[in-house]
């Protein structure tokens, strides 16, 4: 067992361990409460932290996979989030051979891209080829009737669920002097530091949160999304001996992912509002959609992988 090993699995037991005591807690406040008292803060509370439980394990299980087990995952993961995305949007039959290759194309091929670490094909496929191709495709087939709502809708899907999503397993690519074949740990730093800003915004935006941030759109509050950074720098100051970035880089690198992540999560609920959905889909009972799980982690992801490629790389 190599050191880098021995860290994914100490972090899987030291999140495990931080996941019972706020299990614990819940049921704590839960078991205080009548027995007829309806409490949606606290089964929403509950319901992320049942959500961090299964995160928890599929990440680790990728991470001590290693490279293929990590890229398995997000493309599932990429796959999954793509068609509860594009059920929101506007098609046509004119569209479908293009949708067919956002599924079986495009995606595939820019996980591919990763994996053979062409970071020169990777950051510009979809942003540049597939947003070219795929409004031909669809404009080949003579149907102009909302042909730009429906070219944007389908770009704007592959952006966030393919490219952003993609940037997770990127982070593998990445090398750093004295930081060799440890890269892998990169992703579990973003993801907790990114998860766990997320579950103390909502904590504390419910306990003290006065002023909103987006009255129309969620229930976030400024309060609670100083506080959520916040403590995500502290976690990953407290993580720091698992990046190249130093206690201080650390805290920084934490603070601003977690707060790109909470302001793209608002983006996110702009959708659903415009949609008039709640929820992405209902995959996983109780808990929406891929899309719901990985809506902070989406913004964070190419924020992050670029801050660390310019600044560290």
């Amino acid at each position: 067992m190599n050191d880098t090993t021995s860290d994914i699995l100490l972090l899987a037991l030291g999140s495990f361990g931080i996941l019972i005591a706020l299990t614990f807690l819940g049921e704590v406040i839960r078991a205080r409460q009548p027995a007829t008292f309806d409490n949606p803060v606290l089964d929403t509370y509950m319901t992320r932290v049942q959500s961090w439980w299964g995160m928890v394990a599929f990440v680790g299980i990728a991470l001590l996979l290693g490279k293929v087990g990590v890229m398995v995952l997000f493309a599932f993961a990429s796959f999954a989030a793509l068609r509860e995305f594009l059920t929101l949007t506007a098609k046509a039959q004119a569209d479908h051979i293009s949708l067919a290759l956002a599924f079986f194309v495009v995606l595939p091929l820019q996980y591919v891209f990763v994996a053979m670490e062409w970071a020169g094909m990777f950051t510009v496929f979809i942003p540049v080829y597939a947003f070219l191709l795929l409004p031909i495709v669809s404009a080949l087939r003579g149907n102009a009737q909302r042909f730009l709502v429906r070219v944007a809708e389908t770009q704007w899907a592959l952006m966030i669920t393919v490219f952003c999503v993609s940037h997770v397993p990127a982070l593998m690519t990445l090398d750093f002097p004295g930081y060799e074949h440890r890269a892998v740990l990169l992703i579990a730093f973003l993801v907790m530091v990114v998860q766990f800003g997320d579950l103390l915004e909502y904590f504390f935006g419910r306990r003290i949160g006065r002023r909103r941030v987006a009255p129309g759109l969620s229930p976030k509050t400024w309060e609670g999304m100083i506080c959520g950074a916040a403590s995500a720098a502290l976690i990953g100051g407290l993580l720091s001996w698992i990046t190249p970035f130093g206690v201080f880089g650390a805290m920084l690198m934490a603070g601003v992912a977690s707060l790109v992540g909470m302001l793209g999560s608002l983006v996110m609920a702009a959708i659903k509002r415009d949609r008039g959905v709640k929820d992405w889909s209902h995959l996983i009972p109780g808990q929406g959609g891929f899309v719901e799980q990985l809506d902070s982690v989406i913004f964070a992801a190419p924020i992050f992988y670029h801050l660390t490629n310019y600044l560290y790389g």
